[in-house]
């Protein structure tokens, strides 16, 4: 199933796969530390290989180091992690820009939205500042 996200994002942002995998990556552990446990874990079920992607691209987030450039200073001095900027920063090191960063957003929560439904979604968008403008 993982392959299907994959390739959807891939078409849709205009990314190579290697990229896509490593965003939607990073993006699920992201939401994994940020949002409500309960919902997180209803989409993760639902969606086979949504944790395995996540460990994979938890792994190599060292201590806040990681994110390039601006994305990454200005995460930086919002403390370490930086929430959305921290997240914007690994993704901008990806080689991202923010255009593609939306359009890769957009098209995780579309399919988080078809495989575990309008729910569960929403109640992770709306526990994490900032989120609502990829949904």
């Amino acid at each position: 199933m993982m392959d299907e996200l994959i390739s959807r994002v891939t078409e849709t942002a205009g990314i190579e796969s290697g990229v896509a995998q490593q965003a939607v990556g990073q993006i699920l552990s992201f939401l994994r530390k940020e949002g409500p446990e309960g919902p997180i874990n209803e989409v993760f079920s639902k969606i086979p290989g949504a944790a395995e992607a996540a460990d994979a691209a938890g792994g190599d987030s060292g201590g806040g180091g990681g994110g390039g450039g601006l994305m990454g200073a200005l995460g930086g001095m919002m403390g370490g992690g930086g929430g959305l900027m921290g997240l914007a920063g690994k993704l901008s090191g990806l080689g991202l820009g923010m255009g593609e960063m939306q359009s890769v957003g957009r098209e995780v929560f579309a399919f988080a939205r078809e495989k575990a439904g309008e729910d569960a979604v929403g109640q992770i968008a709306g526990a994490i500042p900032g989120m609502s403008q990829f949904t």
